[in-house]
């Protein structure tokens, strides 16, 4: 994350993206596939490290999109980058959070714990106490320790700041899911 900073002054925080540029990897049809879509793949493999698998479609990252209606779709090899947007547009961003491991309650859903610090509350601090009767508390969707993040996110009417198409930058306003060097998704 940045901050550009506008003619009169106005100071506006911004992610910068690394978009593309993007290669159109396999067209399908209706009469062959019975449906149509576009596989786009990212981050091309060095030509020594591909696999045998791998010759038609060498990228590291291959997503398949649907087009409906009547939309003519590009053709196998066209490059798609940052010249699809401009300023000003409203895009969605995807990708996952970061992954935090093991997390209690406190931690997780905000509890306040469980008893005073005070009076020999050794190491009973911030445990979340009863859980109810039995076997019947433990239902799903109950409050409780666990693994926290590394969730996919969607983030919906994020600006476009700035497109800088010799470096394929995206500046988007905001801040988006995940940690530095992450995947994420942007759809128009």
């Amino acid at each position: 994350m940045t901050e550009i900073f506008a003619a009169d002054g106005r100071r506006t925080p911004v992610t910068m993206i690394e978009a593309g540029p993007c290669v159109v990897a396999q067209v399908k049809s209706k009469e062959k596939d019975g449906y149509v879509a576009v596989q786009v793949g990212f981050d091309k493999i060095a030509d020594k490290k591909i696999k045998k698998s791998q010759t038609k479609k060498p990228y590291r990252v291959i997503k398949e999109y649907r087009i409906e209606g009547t939309e003519e779709p590009a053709a196998a090899g066209s490059q798609l980058d940052v010249a699809c947007f401009a300023e000003g547009d409203v895009v969605k961003i995807s990708g996952f959070t970061k992954g935090k491991g093991f997390q209690g309650a406190v931690k997780k859903h905000g509890f306040k714990g469980r008893l005073s610090v005070t009076h020999g509350t050794k190491h009973e601090l911030r445990n979340i106490g009863s859980m109810g009767m039995g076997g019947a508390s433990l239902r799903k969707g109950k409050k409780m320790p666990g693994r926290m993040g590394a969730e996919r996110v969607t983030l919906r009417n994020v600006k476009i700041v700035k497109v800088d198409p010799e470096k394929n930058l995206l500046a988007v306003k905001g801040a988006v899911p995940g940690p530095k060097g992450t995947l994420v998704e942007i759809r128009g």
